[in-house]
């Protein structure tokens, strides 16, 4: 199994997300915002979280035309899978790979706590690891976390079940109390939450480790 993680000027999650899709049996590649292709093989793309580009204009929207983005685009649209966490699921709506927007939180305030968060579907690779309507308490760390769609768009992400996550204490205002989504094939995910974070027994709470297990065990392929 293999990964390559982007890194953008002001990602600061990079390396945690590479350590730990390596814990969890991947090898990984690290991808620069400049390169023009993912190296041959690349089953996962993990897009991190952080400020990339200082979250300048609006946060994700100068990484989502990065050079790199349309190698990223074109592996999703073959069937590959794709993982945008915090500013990586910014970036992922920016770029049209996700449905969405993400707003500033409705509190105007940056949001730095654990969350407890509702599975909302195990249909997909990345959430297969528990129960749909499990309950798992992931962190967060954000001011942009509030996603906002129009009832349309809401409403088909329901009928079509995909809505990975839902936030049992909404942290940011996010219509329907939506916390991650997935794209249409099901293999693209964004998420607020940082799975990253908490994946790793050695340093604390692992519930975040279910994913990257799942993730691993799918045998994922592009």
């Amino acid at each position: 199994m293999r990964a390559a993680v982007v890194t953008f000027p002001g990602s600061n999650c990079d390396r945690d997300l590479a350590e730990a899709l390596a814990l969890h049996g991947f090898a990984v590649a690290r991808v620069w915002h400049k390169d023009t292709d993912l190296p041959a093989g690349t089953d996962v793309v993990g897009i991190p979280g952080g400020f990339s580009f200082g979250d300048y204009l609006r946060c994700g929207a100068i990484a989502a035309r990065s050079p790199v983005m349309a190698a990223v685009a074109a592996h999703a649209a073959r069937g590959g899978h794709v993982i945008g966490i915090c500013n990586g699921f910014q970036v992922l709506t920016e770029a049209g790979l996700l449905p969405g927007a993400l707003m500033r939180n409705a509190g105007l305030r940056f949001v730095c706590r654990p969350v407890r968060l509702r599975v909302a579907t195990a249909a997909s690779a990345f959430t297969a690891g528990w129960a749909a309507g499990a309950t798992v308490t992931l962190p967060v760390a954000h001011h942009d976390g509030n996603y906002q769609a129009d009832s349309a768009t809401l409403d088909r992400l329901a009928a079509e079940d995909r809505i990975a996550f839902t936030y049992i204490d909404d942290p940011n205002g996010s219509a329907r109390g939506i916390a991650g989504v997935l794209s249409a094939n099901r293999r693209v995910l964004g998420m607020m939450p940082h799975p990253e974070r908490s994946a790793d027994p050695a340093l604390g709470p692992a519930e975040g480790a279910a994913l990257f297990r799942a993730l691993a065990a799918a045998g994922v392929s592009a």
